[in-house]
């Protein structure tokens, strides 16, 4: 990160002490907080607008899941740099090191944390820092050696969540009440598994282009299927969902149902509705709504249940939708990692949980 000209120093510096410990209370730095004017130049009420619509502006930069994560991450670093009786600001090397030791290996009675989301603890920290106007070098020996040693000694594959297939969607969405509640439902899951997408632009959808400003894409319905333009991780992408063979498992038939009966013509296709499931509200719904309706529907529907409730609904999440599609779809796999926005086959094949792995033998076709 380049440092500001001497001329020219913020306005608000982020240094150690009062600074750094007015921002611990909130658990973590506010995204754009050090976003303002230079010392030598006066406000006005147009700058003033200006500093406001750029932090609004850095706030959007990364995702609302990615922010949430970032600040637990801060909150919990904050905690054990007060235990240990230090202040997190200016950044230690030295003690990042000893803190990812710490969550590698720890001293007390809390669980070892895996490789993967201390990888992403140390990330959160890197990212808290530049938004307080600190560079926090990962390469550093200090840092770098440390989880280098963690990854050798505690590295594991990685834990997939269960594929949903198609006669697992059938279940779920059949456990569902013909209410007003159980129409959103079952839109939701058969919208989530046609178009293989994530909880966030699942429930991101509004029903025009820039209906809200929070919007995550919008969708179009046409004779034929529903057009989904989406906002999403990688960038916008257009995903295209076919009508089904029925009504009662059709993706598209099920969200024109559920936004006629809803009457939702404008703002957000997915909100929550009344208590007694009978009126739609104007509120967006939440992401973690999509991974709380595939567990409930898991349990419900009976998938699974020669294991204990606990184990099921561990082996089930929101993501269970997206890896139904890419491991039941029987079609060629560029479909495939184009309808999901993956940039690799490679990316589409983890997906893939029941794909033929042996289709293309290079054992005989060398001549073995």
């Amino acid at each position: 990160m380049k440092k500001s000209p001497e001329n020219t120093p913020p306005a608000r510096p982020a240094t150690g002490g009062e600074a750094g410990q007015a921002r611990l209370g909130d658990g973590a730095f506010l995204e754009g907080a050090a976003i303002a004017l230079p010392s030598h130049v006066a406000g006005s009420g147009t700058l003033d607008r200006l500093i406001d619509t750029a932090r609004a502006y850095a706030r959007a930069s990364t995702a609302q899941n990615t922010n949430r994560a970032y600040g637990a991450d801060w909150a919990h670093f904050a905690r054990w740099c007060r235990l240990k009786g230090i202040d997190p600001l200016p950044p230690s090397p030295e003690m990042i090191g000893l803190y990812l030791t710490d969550l590698a290996a720890p001293s007390g009675a809390a669980p070892a944390l895996c490789v993967a989301t201390i990888d992403r603890r140390l990330s959160g920290l890197a990212w808290n820092y530049a938004q307080s106007g600190f560079s926090l070098d990962r390469r550093n020996r200090h840092i770098a050696t440390v989880l280098a040693g963690i990854k050798r000694r505690h590295a594991r594959p990685p834990v997939q969540k269960e594929a949903i297939l198609p006669e697992d969607i059938l279940a779920m969405v059949a456990s569902l009440p013909f209410d007003l509640r159980g129409l959103r439902d079952r839109a939701i899951l058969l919208l989530g598994y046609a178009g293989g997408l994530r909880r966030s632009e699942i429930v991101g959808l509004d029903v025009h282009k820039d209906d809200t400003p929070e919007s995550g894409g919008w969708i179009e319905i046409f004779d034929q299927g529903a057009l989904l333009t989406l906002n999403a991780k990688t960038g916008w992408r257009e995903v295209e969902i076919g009508r089904g063979s029925k009504a009662q498992t059709c993706p598209v038939h099920a969200v024109a149902q559920w936004m006629h009966f809803a009457k939702i013509d404008f703002g957000p296709v997915f909100v929550a509705t009344s208590r007694d499931g009978e009126r739609a509200s104007q509120t967006r719904l939440n992401d973690r709504h999509v991974a709380r309706l595939v567990k409930k529907t898991v349990l419900k529907a009976g998938i699974r249940a020669e294991l204990p409730e606990k184990e099921r609904l561990a082996l089930f999440s929101g993501h269970s939708l997206r890896a139904g599609l890419a491991s039941s779809a029987e079609i060629d796999e560029g479909h495939i990692q184009k309808h999901l926005g993956h940039a690799s086959a490679e990316m589409t094949r983890r997906y893939q949980r029941r794909r033929d792995r042996f289709r293309v033998n290079l054992t005989k076709a060398a001549g073995l």
